[in-house]
């Protein structure tokens, strides 16, 4: 559990202004590089790197693994390393839990209607391989097509040149069965922060988030413009918000997640475009989701949502707050 004094310096820091820094005229940036490779026992991970940042893709588990600086041991994203490789660790619904950065159906709540079972999450969206096809400068993740929702998913990934920011494109294409109501749901498994900051975005004065399981984590902390938790050790939390971004703030580095919020759109689990549920010991992990707009799909439509992740260095000027994207 954080410190009520380490809480009081990340609330007081929220949007700092930063000062612009003149220098010379910058280089070329570097083309994003794209290499086949093992990673922690997947003999056929994908590496995309730009000199700056690295990206590690398990097509075998449809995951990106991990999104952190090069020469970094370990990135923002929570990696659960016993399930990696050969055997997985699963529950006793079968539902391995391997970290990094996934996409499932929203609202979660629909499921058992559509799919028949609440729990695990629905195959097509998670529990089997995808294939990786590597196309200029992305790679592109296609997922076996959903026999319940009738819905395939493709995942674009993207470095940008020269800046530490991935950008993954996901799609959802309807090619078979009844109409659904859907919406694109990105979950992003973390490391255990020093904090999780969302800013507001329309949400009610008087009600900023909306605890969805649960009760209202402990420290959850308000200020002008957003809002700051931590992970509670001892229970499982979760809270929703209308809000475009989440920033995960680690002890040197931090990680801004950010998508297109759309004026209007009605959003699942009561209006939350942005989530966050934290996970007690002993798997010491939060989960940095944002969702997209409902939508009816029926047979040929597609709907998408763009996520940018952004890292950004920590340091003597910075750790006592939360620096601006």
């Amino acid at each position: 559990m954080k410190t009520p004094a380490t809480i009081a310096a990340v609330v007081a820091g929220l949007f700092p202004a930063r000062p612009a820094v003149a220098g010379p005229p910058a280089a070329m940036p570097p083309e994003t590089q794209i290499s086949r490779t093992a990673y922690h026992g997947w003999p056929d991970a994908v590496r995309l790197q730009n000199g700056l940042v690295e990206a590690m893709v398990v097509p075998a588990i449809g995951r990106v693994l991990q999104f952190r600086f090069i020469g970094d041991d370990a990135g923002p994203f929570w990696e659960n390393r016993p399930s990696h490789g050969g055997v997985p660790t699963r529950d006793a619904n079968g539902w391995a839990n391997y970290g990094g950065d996934k996409v499932w159906p929203a609202p979660q709540s629909a499921w058992t209607k559509i799919t028949g079972r609440g729990w695990p999450p629905p195959a097509g969206f998670d529990g089997q391989s995808a294939q990786a096809e590597i196309r200029g400068g992305a790679v592109m993740l296609v997922f076996p097509a959903d026999s319940a929702y009738g819905l395939q998913v493709r995942r674009r990934i993207t470095l940008a040149p020269g800046r530490p920011v991935m950008t993954i494109t996901t799609t959802f294409e309807k090619g078979s069965g009844p109409p659904v109501e859907v919406a694109v749901w990105t979950i992003t498994q973390a490391r255990d922060p020093e904090a999780v900051q969302i800013p507001l975005a329309g949400s009610a004065p008087n009600a900023p988030f909306r605890v969805l399981g649960g009760y209202a984590p402990p420290d959850v902390k308000s200020a002008p413009g957003g809002i700051t938790l931590t992970r509670d050790p001892t229970a499982n939390h979760k809270i929703g918000l209308r809000a475009a971004s989440i920033r995960w703030v680690g002890r040197t580095t931090e990680l801004v997640l950010a998508a297109s919020l759309m004026p209007g759109a009605a959003y699942p689990d009561q209006d939350s475009a942005a989530e966050v549920y934290t996970n007690a010991d002993p798997l010491p992990y939060v989960e940095l989701e944002l969702l997209g707009p409902l939508a009816t799909m029926q047979a040929g439509d597609r709907i998408e949502q763009t996520v940018t992740y952004t890292l950004a260095r920590r340091d003597a000027a910075t750790a006592g707050g939360l620096m601006s994207p």
